[in-house]
Parts: structure tokens; C-alpha cells; sequence
């Protein structure tokens, strides 16, 4: 099988290296001179890193082992509950270090820098894959234009010095959250984000004052206003929801990742599904005819990332609760987090616990 990956990014790599590892011939085509990403960390959950760990791509090596997830109050600064990843695969990494390792990945590919593909009908290849991210090119052709909608949300991005705890510490206040956690190297990853009805382009690399930054959190406590000062030159990006795609595939093309289903940044799946999205579509197209492998590939993806999606946007509610809201659920996430400190991370299970590598062997 002769298979073109539009798009160079976590999602496009993964799903190179997976049908190299299944014996396709494969080229990817890349609009970006070099191979790179915004320098920015991802969090990559246990779902994640069964795909990373099929493709040998040495996780450990290069990224920080989670220890626990903190929420706390952004206000007081008092951390409101711990819960524990010590006994799950889950590890914070740089995206640029994630890319180089899929890269190494995918050593015996084609690989096109510089390449910007205009019309992805022209490929020669028996399968195109358009992993081309939010704005792809492929999308449209199978679904014809969307209208992405600003959710009144912005965000910024960041990455500081600073030596940290290896957990992910979700900082809550009324209409805005920061989550900061440690990469390799002592640096720390900042996002933070703030509901405003101000209009941010979409994308991940709009620079922006880091006093407006600071300003949007003047009000939190000390510790994380310490590091937000050390903020010199964040990004900034409006946070739109697009619709999953109705249709992920026609004839000899498919969609994976932001091109299917853009997740907004609330529950830190948007890499980890990109993954699942590059193991299960290569499983199918390698197993089965493309016209009985395809439709598998999205009826067994769809169901789940539009219910991961719908967690995620509950997540955007829950951060930013204010008033009797925000005290009722702040006093029982502390409670819970005393008596009963599993049965929240427990509602994830089945996120982080399915492995669709073992799911495409069944």
C-alpha cells in the first residue's frame, strides 16, 4: 500500500511510523520547511503512551513521569485535593521532543519539507491521509466548509525556568484556570486560560503582551502569580469549537486527529486521540479493502472522541465555576479528596485505560 500523510505534526508522524511498522510505503508531506513544533509541553495520558510504546518510540527518555494531578484554588493557592497517577503510564513532554522521537519513527518514509499541497487529489498514493490539523485541506473535500464558533475563551501559552513537583497542577478561579506542569530540562509549561468576549485568532502562535497575562490573574495567589511574572513572551489564541466531521473518509481518503474532531485543551487529549486516531486507521487500511476498512476506522473512532470531547467541555465549565457554585464544588472535591481520593480520577478510566492497539489486534 502506497499511502501520502498530509502534515508533519504528532499526529501525521504517528500515523507514518504506524504504517511503516505495518509495511506500507509511505511519503508525508510537510508545508513547514523542518519538522517542529511551538515551544510548548503536551501531557501524554496512559491511552497515549500505548500507541508511543508500540511504535518504540522511547517516551521515558526525554519527558517527566506524572506523580499526581492538583486542583487548587487559584485564589488562596491552596491545593483542594491530590490524586495520584504514581501507578499509570502518564508523562509530561516537550512537543518538540515528541516530534523528534516520531520522527526517528519514521525513518524509511518519503518525507516532503516545504510541501504544500494544494489540491490532495493529485497525490499518487492508494490512501491520502489528511492529518493537516485545524485549518486542513483535506476536511473540506469530504465535508465541505464548517463555521467554527469562538467559545468567549482565550488562551495563553508559555514555558518558563522553573524546577516544579512532577504533577499537573490546575489552578481555578471564577472564568479562568492556569495548568502548569514540569518538562525535562527544569522548565515548567504554562497554559492558562480566560473567558472574555474579546475576539483571538485560532491558532497556537499569535504573540501577545505577557502584562496582559499577568493581568487576568492579578487578583490570584502569590505562588502563581511568582510565575506568571516570569512570563516573558507568551502565545496567545481564541479557542473556537468546530464540529466533528460528519465524514472522516471518501474513496481513497481519511482524517485524523484536529482534522476530524478539534478538541479544545480541557481534559489533555487532543495529542493522546491523534495517537489512537493514527493506530486505528493504519490497522484497518492494512487489515481490510478501504472500502470496508475506512467506514470501520471512523465507526469505531467517532463514538469515542466525541464523548471525550464532551468531557473536555465539561472540564472548560468546571474550572471556572464562581459564586455558591464554585464554593459547593471546591468543598466537595476537598472532601473527596479525603475519603474517598480514586473515585474521581475513576471516571476516566475509561479513557486512559483503553488501548487500541490490543482493540485493532481483536
Amino acid at each position: 500500500m502506497r499511502v501520502a500523510v498530509i502534515g508533519g505534526g504528532i499526529g501525521g508522524l504517528a500515523c507514518a511510523a504506524a504504517f511503516l511498522r505495518f509495511g506500507a510505503d509511505v511519503s508525508i508531506y510537510e508545508q513547514a520547511p523542518a519538522l517542529r513544533e511551538v515551544g510548548a509541553g503536551v501531557q501524554i495520558t496512559p491511552n497515549g503512551a500505548r500507541v508511543l510504546a508500540a511504535l518504540d518510540v522511547p517516551l521515558s527518555a526525554r519527558s517527566v513521569k506524572a506523580r499526581a494531578v492538583v486542583p487548587t484554588s487559584a485564589r488562596s493557592g491552596r491545593a483542594l485535593a491530590r490524586f495520584d497517577l504514581s501507578n499509570k503510564t502518564y508523562r509530561f513532554v516537550h512537543r518538540a521532543d515528541l516530534i523528534d522521537m516520531l520522527a526517528a519513527a519514521c525513518r524509511g518514509a518519503d518525507l516532503h519539507l516545504g510541501a504544500r499541497i494544494d489540491d490532495p487529489a493529485e497525490l499518487d498514493a492508494d490512501l491520502i491521509v489528511g492529518a493537516d490539523g485545524l485549518h486542513s485541506r483535506v476536511r473540506p473535500l469530504l465535508n465541505g466548509a464548517d463555521a467554527p464558533f469562538f467559545t468567549g475563551q482565550v488562551a495563553w501559552r508559555a514555558v518558563i525556568e522553573a524546577d516544579a513537583a512532577p504533577e499537573a497542577r490546575v489552578w481555578m478561579a471564577p472564568k479562568r484556570h492556569v495548568v502548569t506542569y514540569p518538562l525535562r530540562g527544569g522548565r515548567l509549561n504554562i497554559v492558562a486560560v480566560q473567558e472574555r468576549s474579546a475576539w483571538a485568532a485560532e491558532g497556537w502562535n499569535h504573540p501577545d503582551d505577557a502584562a496582559n497575562l499577568r493581568a487576568a490573574f492579578r487578583d490570584c495567589a502569590p505562588d502563581l502569580q511568582a510565575l506568571l511574572e516570569r512570563v516573558e513572551a507568551p502565545l496567545l489564541w481564541g479557542l473556537f469549537r468546530h464540529p466533528v466531521a460528519s465524514a472522516w473518509h471518501k474513496t481513497n481518503m481519511a482524517l485524523l486527529g484536529d482534522a476530524a474532531h478539534p478538541t479544545l485543551p480541557f481534559l489533555a487529549q487532543g495529542a493522546n486521540l491523534a495517537l489512537e486516531d493514527a493506530w486505528s486507521l493504519a490497522a484497518h487500511a492494512v487489515a481490510a479493502p478501504l472500502d470496508t476498512a475506512l467506514p470501520a476506522y471512523q465507526a469505531t473512532r467517532a463514538p469515542r472522541v466525541t464523548r471525550a470531547i464532551a468531557a473536555a467541555n465539561a472540564n472548560a465549565r468546571n474550572y471556572h465555576l464562581s459564586g455558591p457554585a464554585r464554593l459547593i464544588a471546591h468543598t466537595g472535591l476537598a472532601v473527596l479528596g479525603r475519603v474517598a481520593p480514586n473515585l474521581i480520577p475513576s471516571r476516566l478510566d475509561w479513557l486512559y485505560d483503553y488501548d487500541v492497539t490490543a482493540a485493532s489486534k481483536g
